[in-house]
């Protein structure tokens, strides 16, 4: 969403801050272990496997990989799919894709599954990259068996409903949801494609032993990775409002009419608090007796502000900007 040209003008001359505070706050307790049950379930299903699908966020392309996938699960075919292509900003799509080059990732497709673009195209470049591999040797063996695995919700289990639509004219196979920990198992073969014949493995979400920063951990919170009351809804919108004005998207004002942009998270959450109705009686003691008053709800305005930004309301965002320029780029007048 874009700012009328006199707002952005404003807005974008504004002094936001120019860093998040981060001291004392706990990844640890955010991403409580590193899920190494899930992770030796899927070293030990490696042998039945011929390729591997690894699913990321697309607004989180450089933050979301869990580096014990490469450790322990890369010695098979690989295609990394970067998942909810319509919530993030692909303006510099060519230079996501380059950058992901650069680390050895040459197979790479961006989807959404909830409208099935690009699907189609995954499982043709898994079969060339399982017929093509040094160690493919099928005999008799017709069918392939390809392990699905990234961090906690990122579409996994909408990638496979969606392949099978795509492919089988099928419905739902797993369940699906908008919440992390959905998949808790590695689940019993879900067909995809009869021509050629194509089995999936479902995985638990698996994250890193270890967050690289508290802002890394932020940013996956941000997009659902862990449960949000771990890090606490009024951190989180917090960090998201920063986050939207350090890269000068403006949406957040349009949508709950907030007249100009703000980098006050307290004001903006008051004022989306009393758009939505979303106050409660407080009762105050004074010096002659209790009062009544009316005060926002600011946890329930958090809650709303991270669910419109997840659900794409506020435009497409790139949370990760950072890692291809250092700066965010303004945002052009239309």
């Amino acid at each position: 969403m874009r700012l009328a040209p006199r707002a952005l003008c404003s807005a974008a001359q504004a002094a936001w801050r120019e860093n998040f505070p981060v001291l004392g706050r706990d990844v640890a307790r955010w991403f409580p272990g590193h899920m190494a049950k899930g992770l030796k379930k899927m070293q030990s299903s490696l042998k039945l496997v011929d390729c591997i699908i690894e699913v990321h966020d697309a607004r989180i392309s450089f933050h979301s990989r869990n580096p014990l996938f490469q450790e322990t699960l890369g010695l098979k075919p690989h295609l990394l799919v970067l998942n909810k292509m319509d919530l993030a900003d692909l303006t510099e799509q060519q230079k996501i894709m380059q950058r992901l080059q650069g680390e050895g990732l040459k197979n790479v497709i961006f989807t959404n599954c909830v409208k099935d673009e690009n699907v189609k195209q995954i499982i043709p470049m898994a079969t060339e990259l399982i017929e093509s591999s040094h160690r493919y040797h099928r005999g008799e063996n017709l069918e392939y068996c390809i392990m699905v695995i990234g961090v906690p919700n990122v579409g996994k289990s909408s990638l496979i409903n969606s392949l099978r639509r795509q492919h089988l004219r099928k419905g739902k196979a797993t369940k699906v949801g908008g919440e992390p920990g959905i998949t808790r198992a590695v689940m019993s073969r879900i067909q995809v494609s009869e021509r050629p014949l194509i089995f999936l493995l479902d995985t638990p979400g698996v994250l890193a032993p270890r967050i690289q920063s508290v802002e890394t951990g932020l940013k996956l919170a941000l997009c659902g990775t862990v449960l949000d009351h771990l890090v606490g809804e009024e951190t989180m919108a917090d960090y998201l409002l920063y986050t939207l004005n350090k890269y000068q998207r403006f949406g957040y004002v349009q949508h709950y009419s907030l007249g100009s942009a703000c980098d006050n998270i307290e004001r903006v959450l008051k004022s989306v608090a009393v758009k939505l109705g979303k106050t409660q009686k407080v009762k105050i003691l004074t010096g002659t007796g209790d009062v009544n008053v009316i005060q926002p709800d600011y946890a329930a305005a958090a809650r709303d502000f991270l669910h419109t930004f997840r659900r794409g309301l506020l435009g497409p965002v790139m949370l990760d900007l950072d890692v291809l320029w250092g700066h965010p780029p303004a945002e052009t007048v239309p």
